[in-house]
C-alpha cells in the first residue's frame, strides 16, 4: 500500500475506510456525484486521489455499483486489464447480471472485449461507476485507445473515474468540448487549514495552532506530508519544534518521495532536479545554464504536465518551482551526493540572474556563494531602484546575510547599512554607519566612488528629511540635483530618479516648515515626474504629503480625495504598512475630526498608529499625537488629550526646527488644560513661549482661552484683536472661526450681544463651506448660537447639527434648541417648482459627505452636470446652501428624517 494513497493492487473492490483519520470532503464529494460522463483526478503522488475517492463511495452509498480497477505498476498486457475490468463490473450490482464472464486465452484480443462488454451493458438502466486507479500506469498504447473507445460509446449510465499521477492520452478533449468532462486537480485535493485540522484531530494528535499552520504552509496541503506527519507526530514530546524542522528531508518523507518520484525519473533529469534545487524559482535557460545542457524548459514542462511537484509560476510556464517538501530532499541529495558543487552552483546562477534583470536573486546566490564583494558591488548598483520602488523590506532582509562585522571594513557596504537603519527608523544607528561610511570613501576602488557618493547623498538627504532639516535638504537637493543633470546618469535612467527623489524631498520638508506654497509645487512637480519614470512608490510618498498641503491650502474634500488616492496606490503595492502611509490616514483622520465626525476620525488615526513608528519617524510621529489630540479634546477627553500633546512635543524636541503645528499644539494644550481646571500648568505652558512666538495666531488664542477661564472677557477681547483683525495670522483659514467664537464669549459676557452676533456669523461663514464643527465643540455656546439663529437664518443648518452635538447647557438644552431651529427652516420650506428625476437623484447624496467630484463619480456623470443640477435644487427650493437643502428636502418628505432628529 502506498503511503497517502492507499492503493490496492488485488481487490477489485475498495474496502470501506475506517473513521479515524479520514477527512470528510463535502465539496469534492459534490463534484464527484454531479460529475459529466468521465471525470479526471489528477494529482501528484501522495495527493490522497485514492483516499478520496474510496470516501466518496463510502459517503454515497455506492460499494454495490462501483467498479474498482486497480492498474498494476508497468501494466503492459491489454488482456490482462480488460479482465480486471470485467471481473470488478461482474462484482458490482448492476453489472453481475449483465455482464458475461470471460476466462483468459492466447488469442483473446482487447478490441474483442471492449466490443463484447459494450453490447453487455447496453441495455444498463441503472448508474454504474467504473473507477480505475493509476491509470498513469498503462503501459500499452492499445490499450489505452480501447479504453477511449469505451469511454466514447458507453451507454449513458455508465460513468467513469479515472485516478491518475499525469494526464494520459485518451482524447478527453471532445468531452471538455461537450461538457461531459470532470476534471479535479492537484490544487482541488490540497487540504485547506481547516481539513488539516480536521486529519490531525481525527488521529488523536493534538497540535497548537501556530504549529498547525506551519505544517500546513511547509506541506503546501500534500495530503501525504500531513499524514506522514502525523505518524510522527504521534507521541513526539515536542509537537511544535517537530513542526518548525519538518521537511522533505524529515525520513519517512524522503523515503517517499525518493521512491515514488525522483528514483523514476532518467538520470538527465535527476541531475537537471538537482542542481537546480539551489534556486527558489527557475526557467529553461536557467536550468541549461546549471547543467550545461540545452533542453531544460522542455524538462521542466513535461516534470509538470507529469505532476512530478513542478509547479509552472507564470501563464507562459516559463518560470518554475519545486514542491517545498521536493526541494528539501532535492537539496538534502545534492549535499550528499555532490557537496563541492553547490558553491559553484550559486556562483553560475549569481552571474545568470544579474545578467538577466534580476539582483535581488542574484545577491542572493553571490551571499550563498560567499562571494561577498560581487554581493556588495550588486546591490550597490541596484539600490536606487529598491529604495524608490519601496522595497525597504527586501533589503533589509539581504543587508541581514552579511557577516556581522563586514560593514565595518566596506564603506559601501558601509552606506549601504545606513540607509538600512534609517529605513528600520534608527536614526542615530544610521548617522554612525554614515560616519563611518564617509571616512572610508577613500578606500573605495576608483570606478564606484562616485556611486558611492551619489549613495552617501541619497541617505544624507533623506535623514534630514526625517528630522525636519530644511537647510540640509535643500543642500544635499542642490548636490544631488547636479549629479542628476551629469551626462553618465541621465543614460543610466538615474537622473530623472534623483531628481524626483529631491523634489519629493524638498515639499515633504517645506510641509513641515510650513512653507506651503513651495511644498506643493515640489510636490506636484516630484509626482508627476514619478508617474512618467514609473515610480509608483515616489508617487504614493507625494501623493500623501500633497493630500496633508492640501488639508491647510484648500478643501477638505479635495485633499480627501488626494489621500484616497495614495491609499489607493499602497493598496495596490503592499505598501499600506509603510510608515508613509500614516500621513496618508492622518488626512481623513483630520478632516473628520474638524467636521465632528469622531468615530469615523477614529477609525483612520487607529490606522495610523497601528502603521508609525513614532521614535523612528518623529515629523510624521508628530502628526499623528496632533491629531489624536484633536479627536480626544473634541470628546472631552481632556487627560487623553494633554497626554497626546505632550507626547507631540516631545516629538518635537527631536526635530532639527521648530515645526509650525508645535504652536497649534501648544495652544490646545493650553486648551485641555483650561477645561480641567489646571490654570496655573497652563500659564507655565504659555510662560516657555518668547514674546516673538506670543504674537502668534495660536497663542494669542490660547490666552484668550486662559482669560476667560480665568474670568476676564476684556482681556481675552484685548488679546484677540491683532487676530481678528489679520495682524497676528493663523496659519490655517479654519482656525479663524476659534478667535471669532472666543470673542464672541467675551463681548457676550461684556453685555455686548451684537457684537458677539456679529462674531458668532463670522465664525459660522469661515466654516460652512468645509462644514467645519470643531470650534464649536470645543468652545460650546449653545444659547448663544440659539440666540444668533433665530435673527439670523443664513446659517440655521449648521447651527442646528451643532446644537444636536453639543451636550446640554445647565438650564438648556442644546438636542431640544437645535429642533427649534429645524422647525424655523422645515416651516419656511416650499418646493418653488417641481423637482426631475436627475435633480432627485443628486438630491439624495446632499446629506452625505460626498463632494460633487465623487456625487459625479457615484452617478456617472460629469462634474458639472452635478453642479448645474445642484444649481437647479437650491433654486427650486429657495435655498442658497447644500445644508440648508437638505433640511427644506426632509421638511417636504423628499428626504428621510435626519437620524438626529428627536
Amino acid at each position: 500500500m502506498r503511503s497517502g494513497e492507499g492503493s490496492e493492487s488485488g481487490a477489485g473492490r475498495p474496502a470501506r475506510p475506517g473513521a479515524g483519520g479520514v477527512v470528510s470532503r463535502p465539496g469534492l464529494f459534490w463534484r464527484l456525484g454531479a460529475s459529466g460522463r468521465v471525470t479526471v483526478v489528477s494529482a501528484a503522488p501522495g495527493s490522497g486521489k485514492t483516499v478520496l475517492l474510496r470516501s466518496w463511495i463510502a459517503e454515497a452509498g455506492l460499494a454495490e455499483r462501483a467498479a474498482w480497477v486497480p492498474v498494476a505498476r508497468g501494466e503492459g498486457d491489454p488482456q490482462r486489464f480488460w479482465l480486471a475490468v470485467l471481473g470488478a463490473l461482474r462484482r458490482t450490482a448492476p453489472g453481475s447480471g449483465l455482464v458475461r464472464e470471460l476466462t483468459a486465452a492466447p488469442d483473446l484480443d482487447g478490441w474483442a472485449i471492449v466490443e463484447r462488454l459494450l453490447k453487455d451493458l447496453a441495455p444498463l438502466e441503472d448508474r454504474l461507476w467504473l473507477m480505475v486507479d493509476d491509470v498513469h500506469e498503462l503501459g500499452s498504447a492499445e490499450a489505452l485507445q480501447q479504453l477511449e473507445l469505451l469511454l466514447m460509446r458507453a451507454p449513458d449510465e455508465l460513468r467513469f473515474v479515472l485516478a491518475t499521477r499525469h494526464d494520459v492520452r485518451l482524447g478527453l478533449h471532445r468531452l471538455r468540448l461537450e461538457g461531459e468532462l470532470t476534471e479535479i486537480r492537484a490544487d482541488d485535493l490540497r487540504f485547506s487549514l481547516g481539513e488539516a485540522r480536521e486529519l490531525f484531530q481525527g488521529a488523536g494528535v493534538e497540535l497548537p495552532e501556530p504549529a498547525l499552520v506551519l505544517l500546513h504552509e511547509r506541506t503546501e496541503g500534500w495530503a501525504a506530508g500531513l499524514r506522514l506527519a502525523v505518524l510522527s507526530l504521534a507521541g513526539h514530546p515536542d509537537p511544535e519544534r517537530f513542526a518548525a524542522e519538518f521537511s522533505g528531508s524529515e525520513r519517512t518523507v524522503a523515503e517517499y518521495l525518493l521512491a515514488e518520484v525522483l528514483e523514476r525519473q532518467s538520470e538527465g533529469v535527476r541531475l537537471l532536479l538537482l542542481r537546480t534545487s539551489v534556486l527558489e524559482r527557475v526557467s529553461g535557460p536557467l536550468a541549461d545554464a546549471l547543467t550545461g545542457g540545452s533542453d531544460g524548459e522542455r524538462v521542466l514542462q513535461d516534470l509538470e504536465e507529469a505532476n512530478a511537484f513542478v509547479v509552472a509560476l507564470d501563464a507562459r510556464r516559463f518560470w518554475f518551482r519545486c514542491h517545498h517538501l521536493f526541494a528539501d530532499l532535492l537539496q538534502l541529495e545534492l549535499r550528499r551526493t555532490a557537496p563541492d558543487q553547490v558553491t559553484a552552483l550559486h556562483q553560475v546562477a549569481a552571474e545568470w540572474f544579474a545578467g538577466h534583470g534580476f539582483p535581488v536573486e542574484a545577491i542572493r546566490h553571490a551571499q550563498a556563494a560567499q562571494d561577498w564583494g560581487l554581493a556588495v558591488r550588486l546591490l550597490g548598483d541596484h539600490w536606487p531602484g529598491l529604495q524608490l520602488g519601496g522595497q525597504a523590506a527586501t533589503v533589509h532582509a539581504i543587508l541581514a546575510g552579511f557577516p556581522g562585522q563586514a560593514a565595518e571594513a566596506d564603506a559601501e557596504l558601509a552606506g549601504l547599512v545606513a540607509a538600512d537603519e534609517l529605513a528600520q527608523g534608527s536614526l542615530e544607528t544610521a548617522e554612525r554607519y554614515l560616519g563611518l561610511a564617509a571616512r572610508g570613501s577613500a578606500s573605495v576602488p576608483a570606478g564606484r566612488r562616485g556611486q558611492v557618493q551619489v549613495l552617501l547623498g541619497v541617505v544624507r538627504l533623506l535623514l534630514a528629511r526625517q528630522r525636519g532639516n530644511r537647510p540640509a535638504v535643500a543642500e544635499e537637493a542642490q548636490q544631488l540635483q547636479a549629479v542628476a543633470e551629469a551626462p553618465e546618469a541621465a543614460q543610466s535612467g538615474l537622473g530623472e530618479e534623483l531628481r524626483g527623489l529631491v523634489l519629493i524631498s524638498l515639499g515633504i520638508t517645506e510641509y513641515w516648515t510650513a512653507q506651503l506654497d513651495d511644498a506643493e509645487r515640489h510636490l506636484e512637480q516630484g509626482i508627476a515626474l514619478a508617474r512618467r519614470i514609473g515610480r509608483p512608490f515616489l508617487e504614493f510618498t507625494g501623493l500623501a504629503y500633497l493630500a496633508a498641503v492640501t488639508v491647510f491650502r484648500s478643501s477638505y474634500a479635495r485633499a480627501a480625495e488626494r489621500s484616497r488616492q495614495a491609499v489607493e496606490l499602497a493598496r495596490r503595492h503592499g505598501w499600506t504598512d509603510e510608515p508613509t502611509a500614516a500621513i496618508a490616514y492622518v488626512v481623513p483622520a483630520t478632516g473628520l475630526a474638524w467636521q465632528g465626525r469622531l468615530e469615523e476620525a477614529e477609525a483612520w488615526i487607529q490606522r495610523a498608529e497601528r502603521t508609525i513608528r513614532p521614535e523612528a519617524e518623529p515629523t510624521t510621529g508628530f502628526g499623528v499625537q496632533y491629531v489624536r489630540g484633536l479627536i480626544e479634546l473634541a470628546r472631552g477627553r481632556d487627560h487623553e488629550a494633554v497626554a497626546s500633546f505632550r507626547a507631540a512635543e516631545r516629538l518635537a524636541g527631536r526635530l532639527a526646527a521648530p515645526q509650525y503645528l508645535v504652536a497649534r499644539t501648544r495652544a490646545l494644550l493650553v486648551h485641555a488644560l483650561v477645561r480641567l481646571g489646571e490654570t496655573e500648568r497652563a500659564e507655565q505652558a504659555l510662560a516657555g513661549f518668547s514674546d516673538q512666538d506670543r504674537d502668534r495666531g495660536e497663542i494669542r488664542i490660547a490666552i484668550a482661552v486662559l482669560r476667560l477661564a480665568q474670568g476676564d472677557p476684556l482681556a481675552a477681547a484685548a488679546v484677540l484683536a491683532p487676530v481678528l483683525e489679520s495682524a497676528a495670522p493663523v496659519t490655517v483659514r479654519t482656525w479663524l472661526a476659534h478667535p471669532f467664537m472666543l470673542e464672541a464669549i467675551a463681548r457676550d459676557a461684556l453685555g455686548d450681544p451684537a457684537a458677539a452676533g456679529r462674531a458668532i456669523e463670522c465664525a459660522l461663514d469661515g466654516v460652512e463651506p468645509d462644514h467645519v464643527l470643531f470650534p464649536f465643540l470645543i468652545y460650546p455656546a449653545p444659547r448663544l448660537l440659539e440666540r444668533h439663529a433665530r435673527e439670523c437664518a443664513r446659517h440655521a443648518a449648521i447651527v442646528s447639527e451643532i446644537l444636536g452635538l453639543l451636550p446640554a447647557e445647565p438650564g438648556g438644552d442644546g438636542k431640544m434648541a437645535s429642533a427649534r431651529l429645524r422647525g424655523a427652516v422645515e416651516e419656511t420650506a416650499r418646493l418653488i417648482e417641481p423637482l426631475s428625476q436627475s435633480e432627485i437623484r443628486v438630491l439624495r447624496y446632499l446629506p452625505t459627505n460626498l463632494s460633487a467630484r465623487e456625487i459625479a463619480r457615484e452617478l456617472s456623470v460629469s462634474l458639472n452636470t452635478v453642479r448645474t443640477h445642484m444649481r437647479h435644487l437650491f433654486a427650486k427650493l429657495g435655498v442658497h446652501r447644500r445644508s440648508e437643502a437638505v433640511v427644506g428636502a426632509r421638511a417636504l418628505g423628499l428626504l428621510a428624517p435626519s437620524p438626529r432628529a428627536p
